[in-house]
């Protein structure tokens, strides 16, 4: 079974970019490369926060719920309880 983390980005203007993947390293590296359009306009990025391994269907559950918290306290409680080591 394959294990995922779900990962934030923040950029120098304090952007964020949520998502997941099986090696946060290798896809930080992607993100600053171009290979994503989304995030290319944004670089450079920075890892911010990676969660706890999980199957793939956690973690896309987990990736959904702090993408709808919009920051504030709901995310940081959310980034709080699921953090890796």
């Amino acid at each position: 079974m394959k294990i995922y983390r779900v990962y934030l980005l923040i950029n120098e203007a304090g952007r964020r970019y949520i998502g997941i993947s099986e090696d946060v390293g290798v896809r930080l590296d992607q993100h600053n490369a171009g290979v994503s359009r989304w995030t290319s306009k944004y670089r450079p990025w920075r890892l911010e926060w990676t969660s706890v391994e999980m199957p793939l269907g956690e973690a896309r559950k987990l990736e959904n719920l702090l993408k709808r918290q919009k920051g504030g306290n709901g995310l940081q409680r959310l980034l709080d309880e699921y953090r890796g080591s």
